[in-house]
């Protein structure tokens, strides 16, 4: 049995581990409970925690806002991460961290490999990917970097939004131009808890479901899962105006992690557990 810290416990990632502990036990922090940008307070929190293993699930997810509040998104994406490995390495605990798609500029045209050069083109992805070369400094560091995140008991993800609106029969915008692959946080659970279990190799992985779409592409299989004719506006990216520039081609391959023995099933497949598991909750 493993004992096994979680920060950022109440998020949508943290609070969905936290639920799935198994025979595990968990220890775990939310963000008021432990600011991972306070190292002397991480000190603290692990010495008393004497964790096998460190997930950090705490992170600055605030895209725009980032972009005028860079201390924040540093500590909270970046030095908190370091401190966290740092202390993981003392304890001499494994360490599990995650990062985001945003650390790409999007101008490839083909999945992205954990190989390829990160080109961060916001000051979120840019601590995102400080953050990931901080995680390493644990001996045994795994950075999972996941993408447009959907799922979990705290959920209100752009694809929340999307059934949503389809539900309420309203018009439903969404990027035709935008290609992702999401991340089912149930599937992104049962990865973490297979590394922890299996300890393959440390390093680089992308965690996200498998096969590429578009936001457009989301939208028409939600309004086919709910069995609606919905109203989906297509929309470019470059006619929203945003704070923060986003990457165009976000696509991540999944293909390390497979051969690592981890292999998430497709995005169709996820997003219809997930769909099945929101109508459920709505009775």
């Amino acid at each position: 049995m493993m004992r096994i810290m979680v920060t950022g416990a109440a998020g949508q990632l943290g609070s969905a581990l936290a639920q799935r502990a198994g025979s595990d036990t968990i220890v775990p922090f939310t963000r008021t409970q432990l600011d991972i940008g306070d190292q002397a307070a991480v000190q603290e929190a692990v010495a008393a925690a004497r964790p096998d293993a460190i997930v950090n699930c705490a992170a600055y997810n605030d895209v725009d806002g980032a972009e005028t509040d860079a201390t924040g998104a540093l500590l909270g994406n970046a030095f908190g991460v370091l401190h966290l490995a740092r202390a993981a390495k003392a304890a001499g605990a494994a360490f599990i961290h995650f990062s985001t798609d945003f650390v790409f500029d999007g101008t490839h045209d083909r999945p992205y490999v954990e190989t390829d050069q990160a080109a961060p083109m916001s000051t979120y992805g840019s601590s995102k990917l400080l953050g990931e070369w901080f995680a390493a400094e644990a001996p045994q560091a795994y950075v999972l970097r996941v993408e447009s995140l959907f799922g979990g008991p705290r959920a209100k993800s752009s694809i929340d939004k999307i059934l949503a609106s389809i539900q309420g029969g309203h018009p439903t915008r969404v990027f035709g131009d935008r290609t992702v692959t999401p991340s089912y946080v149930e599937d992104v659970v049962s990865v973490t808890e297979g590394i922890l279990a299996r300890q393959p190799p440390a390093g680089l992985y992308h965690c996200v479901n498998s096969g590429v779409t578009t936001w457009l592409g989301i939208a028409e299989e939600v309004a086919r899962l709910l069995g609606r004719e919905a109203d989906i506006v297509s929309v470019k990216l470059a006619d929203v105006k945003l704070v923060a520039r986003r990457p165009l081609y976000c696509a991540l391959s999944n293909a390390k992690l497979a051969a690592a023995g981890f292999t998430l099933p497709s995005w169709q497949d996820a997003l219809a557990r997930y769909v099945a598991v929101a109508t459920a909750r709505q009775g």
